[in-house]
Order: C-alpha cells, then structure tokens, then sequence
C-alpha cells in the first residue's frame, strides 16, 4: 500500500510540475505575431511607417522647401491620444512616427513634451555647473514649423466566441505658424478573432 501510494505522489508531482513549465523562444521584433488579436507592436511599426510614408508624398514638403529656399520643414511630434478600448501605450507607436520621419531624411525632427522639458531642464543646470565654454545657451532652439497630432480609435463587434476587432489611426500635421492644417490621413486595420 505504501508503494502505491509513493508511486501516486510521484506521478502526481511529475505532472505538476510539466503542466507549470513553459517555454521561452525569442524571435525577431520585425516577424508578425498577432497573438490575442489586440494592437501590437508589428501594427504600431507598420502604421507608423505607412502614415509617415503617405504625409511626405503630400505636396506640403515641396511648398514648404519652395517657399523657404529648399530647407526641410522641421516638424514636432505632439500627442497621440488613445481612444480605443484598450489599453495603448501611445509613446511606443510615437517613437515608431519619429524612427520612420528621420529614416526618410525629408524632414528634420524636434524633442517636444516631456523630453524637450527635460532638455531645458538641463541647460538650466548648465548655466550654474558647466564651464562658460561648454555651456548651452538658452534661446537657440530649433523652432518646429509643423505639429503632427493625432488618435488612435477602435471598434469592437463581437458575437459569442467571434469578434472582430477595428482600429482606425489618425493624424493631421498643421503649420504652427498659420494653423492650418496642411496634411490628413489615416490607417485602418480590421482584424477578426475567433475563440
């Protein structure tokens, strides 16, 4: 009896501990996984590129380079605001908009928000601690001549163990100067899940 009962634990305790074990794989950032069927960072990287690939076809960089001797436009990203259902971590498809604006070479790209505080903030402490050679001056910044806002929003429509899940991306790039907005556009993806 005492031996069965050995060999029931020791079973027991083997099946324990292989249903508890998973498996880690790494593979590459740039392969597609759509896993649950929410916004991933394969759908932040090919938004970001896409929309950013659309807003420098538009003729505003022409007018804008012809107007002003052939410089390229300085542009500032501000907010993306996520109004889907989810939750978005807005900064990460932010820092895909600004990878895929400096990649095209067409424009040149200034800190705003949090990061450009952050650098004034430091050259705030310039003043006191670093040497009068290697200090930053204040008032010699880049000025932005455009600011690329948007939203990220979805839609879900579910029925029992299917749903389908709809993310629309919008952004609009406006001349700081006049406001007027210069340049529209938006991404859709439609994704079906089924359980």
């Amino acid at each position: 009896m005492k031996k069965v009962y050995l060999a029931v634990m020791a079973l027991v305790v083997a099946g324990t501990s292989i249903s508890c074990s998973h498996k880690v794989t790494r593979i590459d950032p740039q392969e597609q996984v759509d896993l649950s069927g929410r916004w991933n960072n394969t759908d932040s990287r090919l938004v970001a590129e896409q929309l950013i690939d659309q807003v420098l076809k538009e003729r505003w960089v022409g007018e804008h380079q012809e107007a002003h001797g052939g410089q390229r436009p300085v542009v500032i990203v501000g907010f993306v605001t996520n109004k889907s259902h989810e939750h978005i971590e807005a900064e990460t498809f932010v820092t895909d908009v600004e990878q895929s604006f400096i990649r095209s070479g067409r424009v040149r790209l200034v800190q705003g928000g949090k990061k450009r505080d952050e650098l004034r903030a430091e050259k705030a402490d310039q003043q006191t601690n670093a040497s009068a050679s290697s200090m930053k001056k204040f008032g010699l910044e880049q000025g932005a001549d455009y600011i690329l806002q948007g939203s990220i929003n979805s839609i879900v429509d579910s029925q029992k163990r299917r749903k389908v899940v709809y993310y629309q991306i919008n952004l609009e790039l406006t001349n700081i100067q006049s406001n007027e907005v210069v340049w529209l556009g938006d991404k859709k993806i439609a994704k079906y899940v089924k359980n």
